[in-house]
């Protein structure tokens, strides 16, 4: 694993058809589907693939999710989405997002995860692979108030 301290393009995508809304912009609900995508890369780069978290004995939940817009992403434009660790606590993280097209940032979030055990035992303390696995906090929006 190694720690990046510029946060760069996780993952990236062309909106298919069926994503496309009636305004001609990709319909919100994929956003959080593009973000689970990115995530799922952010953590196998990290070296912390979610196929191994269930044998750690851990997952999470997600607790919170805001999105803002700026503007819309639209068919056939190449979308990138960056992922950073904005905040690691005792038993829940946030983790800020962007969607960036042709270098300009399109929509920014965050998600707070709750972790939890997978003994059915409610939350738990992050274990220390995930923590490693976070790396440093770096938020990708400035003035972002952690919940």
């Amino acid at each position: 694993m190694t720690t990046q301290k510029a946060v760069v393009p996780v993952y990236s995508f062309i909106p298919r058809f069926h994503e496309i809304d009636g305004q001609g912009v990709m319909f919100n609900m994929w956003y959080l589907s593009y973000v689970d995508e990115a995530i799922d890369v952010f953590f196998k780069d990290r070296g912390l693939p979610y196929t191994q978290w269930h044998g750690l004995g851990f997952d999470v939940h997600v607790v919170h999710v805001d999105l803002d817009f700026a503007a819309g992403v639209r068919r056939h434009e190449r979308t990138e989405v960056l992922v950073s660790t904005s905040r690691i606590g005792g038993k829940s993280f946030t983790l800020d997002f962007g969607f960036r097209r042709d270098g300009e940032t399109v929509c920014t979030g965050g998600i707070v995860y709750a972790t939890v055990s997978t003994l059915g035992h409610g939350t738990i303390a992050l274990p220390a692979p995930l923590v490693k696995a976070l790396g440093e906090e770096n938020p990708l929006r400035a003035g972002r108030q952690h919940v």
